[in-house]
């Protein structure tokens, strides 16, 4: 009996040691890193755990609420707004969001996600109901900072600071679906219509710079040809002149030679008249009608014609 007792106790003392061992390991946390923890003793809010290893007191202390530090993103659905020129349209936003306050968080709040879309919703009908249509499809980087601004205020009790907010899709009705289709075709086909007639113009203008780059390279060729004609004409005409200046001092040499052949030969009356005769017979080779010869000429011509019928009578 005794050692079946001793075997009971040592089997209990055994047991016993085995729950205190993994009652003390469940009181032993690690705070992950990005992380953090909020702690309740008794009910009430007893601290925040950050990154390490923390040691709860069995029974006591109870992890309320674990907290994820990093920034997290939500997508909430289409929401219906209505434009200040009475539009309706769904708007999805997406908010990107991180919790710098754990307690808040945890203590701020019943289920912050909801109350943040909730809040996302009347923020973006707020804005929305101040703009018209086209401001709302042009306007994004506008509402999504207003957004951000007036859910950063917002929450900030709660713990939570809103990094950004995005318009993810605007969708109006079919109807200004349609609409806005046609007036985009209609825009295509514009600028379509205006590249074309750019081209189009843009091509006459090269045209007719080729024309006028072409009917100015003929008009300079016309011109050097003009020119180069010109100076020919002119070389010539140049040489010419020289040539007949050349001829004139020839002819004028050969007389100033003969008279100063004459002047050294030292001729007579009788030669004189002579050449004279000879000069003007040949002047009357049958291209004059009326000749008047000098006195003394005549009568060395009547001499001469005494002469030559002395010479025939012999």
């Amino acid at each position: 009996m005794l050692t079946a007792a001793l075997g009971i106790g040592s089997l209990a003392a055994i047991f016993f040691i085995i729950l205190i061992l993994l009652l003390l390991a469940s009181c032993i946390k690690i705070v992950p890193q990005a992380c953090a923890y909020v702690v309740e003793r008794l009910g009430g809010y007893q601290g925040t755990w950050s990154v390490g290893i923390h040691v709860k007191v069995p029974f006591i202390d109870h992890i309320a609420k674990k907290v994820i530090l990093k920034e997290q993103v939500v997508d909430f659905a289409p929401q219906p707004v209505i434009t200040k020129d009475n539009v309706t349209m769904r708007i999805d936003t997406v908010v990107f969001y991180q919790i710098t306050d754990p307690k808040l968080f945890a203590y701020g709040v019943d289920n912050p996600i909801m109350a943040i879309e909730n809040l996302t919703a009347t923020t973006l009908r707020n804005i929305i109901g101040d703009l018209e249509l086209d401001q709302t499809l042009t306007s994004r980087e506008i509402i999504n900072t207003k957004m951000r601004a007036s859910l950063d205020v917002a929450t900030d009790p709660w713990g939570i600071k809103i990094n950004r907010v995005e318009l993810k899709n605007i969708i109006p009705p079919a109807a200004i679906q349609d609409a806005m289709e046609k007036q985009m075709k209609a825009e295509r086909e514009k600028r379509e219509a205006i590249l074309k007639a750019d081209g189009e113009k843009q091509s006459t203008i090269l045209v007719a710079e080729g024309k006028k780059a072409s009917a100015i390279l003929d008009a300079e060729a016309e011109k050097e040809a003009a020119i180069l004609r010109a100076e020919a004409k002119k070389e010539a005409t140049i040489r010419e002149a020289e040539g007949q200046a050349e001829a004139i001092r020839t002819v004028q040499q050969a007389t100033a030679d003969g008279i100063r052949f004459l002047k050294e030969a030292a001729p007579n009356d009788a030669v004189i008249q002579l050449k004279s005769l000879d000069a003007f017979a040949k002047a009357a080779d049958g291209k004059a009608t009326k000749i008047i010869i000098p006195s003394e000429i005549q009568g060395m011509a009547g001499l001469v014609k005494s002469i030559a019928e002395v010479g025939k009578s012999e």
